[in-house]
């Protein structure tokens, strides 16, 4: 780290309402001092949260959840669907952007695990596993001056409702070489009976404590009643951000690759797009937003709309991705 690390923080919420804790986490990113890092824990109650670049329709089973008193969220990050009750423990380690570090922040997950007689590794890009079977998904954001990087600890999550509000595509799970979500995750007190929400919640603040150092304060917030939240708040419980308008689409096509499936959907008028809207589970969550922004206003070409995509800016991954997107789209016929 070239930074000097400067303050370390513990925030705990005590609400259980999504759109409460995900308002907090957003204006933590964005009130965040300089050489700061938080660990903030947090806990959803019969929540399923989506991916900022998903079609929300599609992931989850919108009308079952809510009228089992369930209710949607969307967060700023990408990555796919998931399902939090309260044997699941949220958790976010808020940086500055010059500090945050992705090896650091695993390991204290890993430790706590370790702390608890689970012997847990890092696969993947994105989860947390033990004996082969996911107990943490990751995503992550990176702001201009500061970062997140969020996940799940799946403690003693009721998979019957996993499994009844989420709706997991086939080619997802056939990606994964499986034969359902279920065979592929599991609670950590399968693994340790004594284990529960609270003492891992320990374990995780002892570990950050001591692959950090020192802590200035360890706070416990309601932020269903704080009010420096109020505008984020507005935006994460409103039916514009969570569901989003799903328009009809003239022509709509999808695929699954590695890195995250992909749909597209375009609204043509006399031969141009005049709109397109991309859906994917997909980690970037920039290079998603910038495919669609290409694609509108150009003609219904193949050509046209290959060459606008070769014209983005990303990293090395990112031109992985889009010469894949690029040979598959070569392959469809407008």
């Amino acid at each position: 780290m070239s930074k000097e690390l400067k303050n370390c923080r513990i925030v705990n919420s005590t609400t259980y309402d999504p759109w409460s804790n995900l308002a907090l986490e957003e204006y933590m990113l964005n009130n965040l001092n300089e050489g700061e890092i938080i660990l903030y824990l947090w806990q959803n109650q019969n929540t399923v949260v989506i991916g900022r670049n998903q079609n929300a329709w599609k992931e989850c089973r919108c009308k079952l959840l809510e009228d089992e008193e369930g209710k949607l969220a969307r967060r700023l990050s990408g990555g796919g669907a998931v399902f939090h009750d309260l044997g699941n423990l949220n958790f976010t380690f808020i940086t500055d952007k010059e500090l945050y570090n992705l090896e650091k922040q695993l390991e204290v997950i890993l430790h706590a695990a370790r702390k608890m007689g689970i012997d847990a590794e890092f696969s993947g890009r994105n989860d947390l596993i033990v004996n082969g079977k996911k107990f943490s998904g990751n995503a992550f954001y990176y702001g201009s001056k500061s970062s997140y990087h969020h996940g799940t600890v799946l403690v003693d999550t009721d998979f019957n409702k996993l499994l009844r509000y989420l709706q997991v595509s086939k080619e997802k799970i056939q990606s994964k070489g499986v034969d359902s979500v279920r065979a592929r995750v599991v609670n950590l007190k399968e693994l340790n009976s004594e284990l529960t929400i609270d003492n891992m919640k320990t374990a995780m603040q002892e570990s950050f404590i001591e692959l950090y150092g020192d802590i200035s304060s360890n706070k416990d917030i309601d932020p269903s009643s704080d009010e420096r939240i109020k505008e984020e708040l507005g935006k994460y419980s409103s039916w514009e951000w969570r569901y989003g308008q799903t328009p009809d689409f003239d022509l709509d096509f999808d695929h699954r690759f590695d890195w995250g499936g992909i749909e597209i959907g375009l609204n043509l008028q006399k031969g141009h797009i005049k709109k397109a809207t991309v859906y994917s589970d997909a980690m970037d969550v920039k290079l998603i937003q910038d495919i669609a922004d290409v694609l509108e206003d150009i003609p219904l070409e193949i050509n046209s709309i290959i060459d606008n995509i070769n014209k983005l800016k990303t990293n090395e991954e990112g031109k992985k991705h889009l010469k894949e997107l690029n040979n598959w789209l070569k392959t469809r016929e407008l």
